[in-house]
């Protein structure tokens, strides 16, 4: 039987998740990298907004502007919660 009679299934929330995981990664360790607390300045980006808070070495804050801040904010729940 051929499978061009097969119906395909795509998920997007796994390719949203790998992406919001790479990025709060590269963004991580472009803030380590210059010398910033890279929690402090994180949480300080997601709780204020301020794009000013994520330096833009290596592309970070426009890498991390590509995300809206509440689903940044559900990865790394999700990411927490799973572990426990």
């Amino acid at each position: 039987m051929s499978d061009i009679n097969k119906t395909m299934m795509f998920d997007v929330s796994k390719i949203e998740e790998n992406k919001a995981e790479d990025i709060l990664l590269s963004v991580y360790h472009a803030l380590e990298e210059k010398g910033y607390n890279p929690i402090n300045q994180m949480v300080g980006y997601i709780l204020s907004g301020d794009p000013t808070y994520i330096t833009s070495y290596n592309n970070a804050r426009s890498m991390i502007r590509k995300l809206e801040r509440d689903d940044l904010l559900e990865e790394l729940l999700k990411s927490y919660l799973k572990d426990r």
